[in-house]
């Protein structure tokens, strides 16, 4: 290990993986990424459970790219891009995605995972995702769920959950809250647990992505372009064509040839360094809100029922980004309790429009209520 870096990362629950590589932007990445969030510190030897060991090694990306296509490899989308996976009778997986030129091999008798590839921002990146797939699945093992939500807390760590579908506005209800005072611990999963009669809840770590618009309303767009004016640099996956938009003061949204927008991404410690976003590493949840944007309304409450529904909840079977290839996640159902304890809580629909601040007040006072 002696020309190796290590980064340890742990859940406020104990939870703990720890990323090893011989260049330490790998490692660097993973506690910038993780730091704010989860516990993130440098480690030494001698390292104990699960490692994610990745690297800058053209010719072991090489070797293992071989091994699979050697086979008759499974398909998969994984996180946007064709991965390759095979797996053998000892349950050692070897994968390959060729457009980002990664290879990974897991090896669960000794819960090592080993990530070969030829750039740098592609194998770090890599590194963080698996690292929190690797805690995912420890802490599912453990009854913790995921919740499609975004979720503020308060200093006393009282958590407001904002849950919907896509395009809600879950992220803007955090975001507007966030910057008005509160804790910001997840703009789109939490992991959520039953515990003496609470309902505890702990941030999924990600990169943060917020629409132009949002920005724009929230006076954020210049200041966001003066700092990549100035040389300090965004998430490196973000799309250079967001960048440039932002350089040049070019405020309309930009979207794929598919429809889906694109948008400035941020690391989460620039959540409070840029955005002035204080995180929350835990919290217990005390209210929901259940939100729904309408352009060009005035912001109001709404008088009807909202239950939780099975769109709600993140399981291996309903994940759209990260299918469960290495075999990572245990098959575990609802979490027993959970959806019970959250629909006693107090909650509250309401419509929002594109008035950040009449937004912010109704969510301000909104919260206040709930949370009495």
């Amino acid at each position: 290990m002696s020309d190796r870096t290590a980064t340890r990362i742990a859940t406020a629950d104990g939870q703990a993986v720890t990323v090893t590589s011989r260049t330490s932007a790998v490692t660097d990445w993973s506690a910038r990424y993780f730091g704010s969030w989860w516990n993130a510190a440098p480690a030494e030897p001698p390292i104990t459970g699960p490692v994610v060991s990745a690297d800058l090694d053209s010719g072991e990306y090489e070797e293992l790219a071989r091994a699979v296509s050697g086979r008759e490899p499974s398909e998969a989308d994984y996180a946007g891009s064709l991965m390759l996976h095979t797996r053998d009778e000892a349950g050692t997986v070897t994968a390959v995605q060729p457009g980002d030129r990664l290879a990974y091999r897991w090896e669960p008798s000794v819960r090592r995972l080993r990530i070969a590839g030829c750039d740098e921002t592609s194998v770090a990146t890599a590194a963080a995702r698996l690292a929190r797939e690797l805690v995912r699945g420890m802490l599912l093992v453990e009854g913790w769920q995921i919740l499609h939500a975004s979720a503020v807390t308060r200093e006393d760590g009282a958590t407001l959950l904002t849950l919907g579908d896509k395009g809600a506005g879950k992220t803007t209800t955090a975001v507007l809250l966030a910057r008005a005072g509160w804790r910001l611990l997840a703009n789109d999963r939490v992991f959520a647990r039953v515990e003496s009669g609470r309902v505890r809840v702990l941030p999924w770590p990600s990169a943060a992505a917020f629409g132009f618009g949002l920005l724009d309303a929230l006076g954020l767009f210049e200041h966001i372009a003066d700092r990549l004016r100035a040389g300090e640099p965004m998430h490196p996956t973000q799309d250079q064509r967001v960048t440039d938009a932002l350089l040049a003061d070019r405020r309309a949204p930009l979207w794929k040839a598919g429809g889906k927008e694109m948008k400035p991404q941020f690391f989460p410690d620039q959540l409070d360094t840029w955005l002035r976003m204080t995180l929350a590493t835990e919290g217990a949840a005390a209210g929901l809100l259940f939100p729904r944007i309408v352009p060009g309304t005035e912001p109001r409450l709404v008088d009807e029922p909202r239950r939780l529904g099975e769109a709600d909840f993140f399981t291996a079977g309903t994940e759209d980004r990260y299918p469960d290839v290495f075999g990572l996640l245990p098959m575990t159902g609802a979490a027993p309790g959970l959806a019970d304890q959250l629909t006693v809580l107090p909650r509250q629909v309401l419509v929002l429009g594109h008035d950040t601040v009449a937004n912010t007040a109704l969510l301000e006072k909104t919260a206040a209520r709930l949370l009495h």
